[in-house]
């Protein structure tokens, strides 16, 4: 009976895994799929219009209190809102390949706020030795694509906030995690409210007006569409859930 219980253990855990390397490698080619779309289209018309396509014909989790709310929202605002807004204005100043990289040091920064924030896990010398090295690393990529012209050291340092962003999103995941709710519920709520706090920056930021004042007329492009369309219900809809899954299964 007990081989059997390990067996299943065993075997959801690789199922986590596999999941959880599905959705990175899929978030990989986000990165060139985003740069595509930036010639037609501004990195908040993606940003908006990308998990408008989650929601717009979902129904969502009900009111469940304040305190479960603001945890949606905290989650909508780091992991939606802030981190492709961020994300989507790096790769404007970069290339994908330097911003695909630095933001890959997310599951440091959630290392460091699971010890020294939530407390819920300890981190050794031999984890401190390998951040001191994943942040040279960074620092080197940053300077020497500021130092060639490649885009600045702007958009590295954000590429850095936003991976900062996504560390907190992840934290706050695992909570929503603990309350027994659907995974694809919790997640079409938490674009809902990544979609509010997007609303008071469409006016400012000309929503509508295109790159370089051509409107979204370059959607209509069927490339251009089918990169939306992918960024939208594949690496947003189906991989945030599938995500979610896997952090709830391996942690």
């Amino acid at each position: 009976m007990q081989e059997a219980i390990l067996s299943l253990r065993a075997r959801g855990r690789a199922k986590g895994h596999l999941l959880a390397f599905l959705t990175v490698f899929v978030w990989g080619i986000t990165f060139v799929s985003t740069k595509v779309l930036l010639t037609v289209v501004t990195p908040i018309e993606i940003l908006f219009l990308r998990f408008a396509l989650c929601v717009i014909h979902h129904r969502v989790t009900p009111f469940m209190g304040a305190r479960v709310e603001a945890l949606f929202a905290l989650a909508g605002a780091t992991g939606v809102t802030l981190y492709f807004f961020m994300e989507n204005i790096a790769l404007t100043m970069t290339s994908a390949s330097n911003v695909g990289v630095i933001v890959a040091i997310a599951p440091l920064f959630i290392a460091l706020i699971a010890t020294f924030v939530t407390r819920e896990e300890r981190v050794g010398v031999k984890f401190f030795a390998g951040f001191v090295m994943a942040i040279s690393g960074i620092a080197l990529i940053s300077f020497t694509g500021a130092a060639a012209g490649d885009a600045g050291l702007a958009g590295c340092l954000l590429a850095v906030l936003a991976a900062l962003a996504w560390a907190v999103y992840s934290t706050i995941g695992k909570r929503i995690a603990k309350l027994g709710l659907s995974t694809v519920a919790t997640t079409k709520r938490t674009f809902a409210w990544g979609l509010v706090f997007m609303m008071p920056f469409l006016p400012v930021m000309g929503f509508g007006q295109g790159a370089e004042g051509a409107g979204l007329v370059g959607l209509l492009d069927p490339v251009m569409l089918g990169n939306l369309l992918f960024l939208g219900l594949i690496a947003s809809a189906t991989c945030y859930v599938m995500w979610n899954k896997a952090a709830s299964i391996v942690g």
